[in-house]
């Protein structure tokens, strides 16, 4: 990657989590980067080309910087740790902030909707791999859909950054709640066999009956 390339990403980053979207215009960038505003459409095309690039590349690099973590997991209760740390510090780095931006100009702008759904599912990818993995034998994985869960909790930390603002007391209680949820699992896990087979066959049962029922998706 170019030196000239690097600051470009750098400098929309920095001009997302301190200018916010509406403030990360060309000059911003080019200034906070300390190169010629025309470069931006030399390398990038476009502002919004740019700050899709930054939003990917950072997420990217941040993901493989923490794969080792999340394949050295073996538990829900360590996943969740794990998750919290990594809210913590990808807060303190202003990191979330620079995501939640991004997804509040998602709604008006398809660029950084795909820049936003690109730096999401990079993170999901990786939780749903370490559910799948965890969950690989146990009573809950007949009921959890690990990709649906993934994509649960990414978007719980990305909503706590928010609830923390207003509500800090609520954001703990949400996160303590996910504990809650690891425990229920490791409960079901210890299950004796008996126990276990009885669980499976009621889950079954259960499907079957949604699946019959005129509201249930076809």
């Amino acid at each position: 990657m170019s030196d000239t390339r690097r600051k470009l990403l750098d400098g929309a980053t920095a001009s997302l989590r301190d200018n916010g979207i509406a403030g990360a215009s060309a000059r911003v960038i080019a200034a906070t980067a300390g190169v010629n505003q025309a470069l931006i459409f030399y390398h990038f095309g476009s502002v919004g080309e740019l700050i899709d690039a930054a939003c990917r590349e950072a997420a990217a690099e941040q993901v493989a910087a923490y794969r080792p973590r999340f394949e050295a997991v073996t538990s829900l209760r360590e996943l969740l740790v794990l998750g919290q740390e990594l809210h913590a510090r990808q807060r303190e780095a202003g990191n979330v902030t620079v995501l939640a931006q991004v997804l509040a100009g998602a709604r008006y702008d398809s660029r950084l909707a795909g820049a936003a759904q690109g730096a999401l599912l990079l993170w999901a990818r990786e939780i749903e791999f370490a559910l799948q993995r965890l969950l690989a034998g146990t009573p809950a994985a007949e009921v959890a859909d690990a990709a649906a869960l993934a994509r649960v909790g990414t978007a719980a930390f990305i909503g706590s950054e928010l609830y923390e603002g207003a509500d800090p007391d609520g954001a703990a209680a949400a996160f303590a709640g996910l504990d809650q949820l690891s425990v229920l699992v490791e409960v079901l896990d210890d299950l004796g066999p008996v126990a276990r087979r009885a669980l499976r066959s009621r889950v079954r049962r259960a499907r079957a009956s949604s699946r019959t029922r005129p509201d249930s998706p076809a």
